[in-house]
């Protein structure tokens, strides 16, 4: 394992006060209501978010608590080497979406969650990229264009996204997806077919 340098370790320590003001202000909390749940005091966490203070283990696990975040995400800590995601879900109109890629870059993944009944009307978007779908569970209804698709498990779809395109429940029970997105011409070249 490489040791961190020192001005590493320093541009680690000066953006932990303005990762924990964002925090909390994520969370509609106040430096009262923060020291009320924590036991630090109102101005010991101004200086810790303004930087007059540098953070301690002893400052930083009750904030952790508080916050309902890993320790690391209060430090911004590299990553160890770990090549496991850790999932964080986002739930938004009855749709849970679960990255499965964490470096920014050419190709995204996602898992897709959809509740029934949530997405009924089709609203068809379109922009830059490419996308490749794949059931895992229910039947997804795929509005591509003029064409209007169910797929069931097992099958996949993939297509230009500037194609006016939409997504939701086929039927009355939930589906769950995968979605690997890229920017326009970094197709996916894997193509299945449905089992029947």
């Amino acid at each position: 394992m490489v040791p961190m340098a020192e001005d590493d370790i320093e541009q680690t320590l000066s953006a932990v006060g303005p990762r924990l003001r964002d925090l909390r202000a994520r969370r509609g909390l106040t430096l009262a209501e923060t020291a009320a749940e924590t036991g630090i005091s109102v101005s010991t966490l101004s200086r810790l978010e303004s930087g007059g203070r540098r953070a301690t283990l002893e400052l930083l696990l009750p904030l952790a608590r508080a916050y309902r975040v890993p320790l690391d995400d209060l430090v911004g800590a590299p990553p160890t080497g770990d090549p496991r995601v850790h999932l964080k879900p986002a739930t938004r109109n009855g749709m849970t979406v679960l990255p499965l890629t964490e470096q920014p870059g050419a190709l995204q993944a996602f898992k897709i969650l959809l509740r029934p009944g949530v997405r009924d009307q089709p609203e068809p978007r379109r922009h830059e990229g490419y996308e490749w779908l794949y059931v895992l569970g229910g039947r997804l209804r795929l509005v591509l264009g003029e064409r209007d698709l169910v797929l069931g498990t097992g099958e996949a779809a993939e297509f230009d996204t500037r194609v006016p395109h939409w997504f939701g429940n086929a039927d009355a029970n939930a589906v769950e997806f995968l979605s690997l997105f890229g920017r326009q011409g970094e197709r996916i070249h894997l193509r299945a077919a449905p089992t029947r």
